[in-house]
C-alpha cells in the first residue's frame, strides 16, 4: 500500500480533483461549510454511511456552522488511496449537498 507524503501527496491531490482537501503531516483534512446544524448533521450522516460502507472511518467534527473531517490511515500513520478514495466519495456527497469546502479555514 503506497503512502503518500510530501509533494507526491500534493500532486496525488490535485490529479485526483481533491483541491477542497489540505496536506497535513500525515492526513488530509477539509472544512465543509455546512451554514447550519441540521445540515451538517445529514452530511455527517451520508459521510458515515460512506464510511462504513468503505470500511475505512475519518474523523468528524460537527460544529455549527460547518463539519470538519481528517483522514489517515492509522495503520500506516500516512495517507493512503484509501483515504484519497473516500475524500473522493466526502467532495461528492458535500457537492450534492450544495456544500462547499474551506480546507484552508480549518
Amino acid at each position: 500500500m503506497t503512502a503518500y507524503t510530501g509533494q507526491e501527496l500534493l500532486d496525488t491531490l490535485n490529479d485526483k480533483g481533491l483541491a477542497d482537501w489540505q496536506a497535513r503531516n500525515d492526513s488530509i483534512g477539509t472544512r465543509l461549510l455546512t451554514g447550519d446544524f441540521a445540515t451538517g448533521l445529514d452530511l455527517v450522516n451520508k459521510i458515515g454511511a460512506a464510511a462504513e460502507e468503505a470500511g475505512h472511518h475519518p474523523d468528524i467534527t460537527l460544529t455549527f456552522p460547518h463539519v470538519d473531517i481528517q483522514l489517515t490511515s492509522h495503520d500506516t500513520d500516512a495517507v493512503t488511496e484509501r483515504d484519497l478514495d473516500l475524500a473522493v466519495t466526502i467532495s461528492k456527497l458535500a457537492a450534492s449537498a450544495g456544500v462547499k469546502a474551506d480546507p484552508i479555514a480549518d
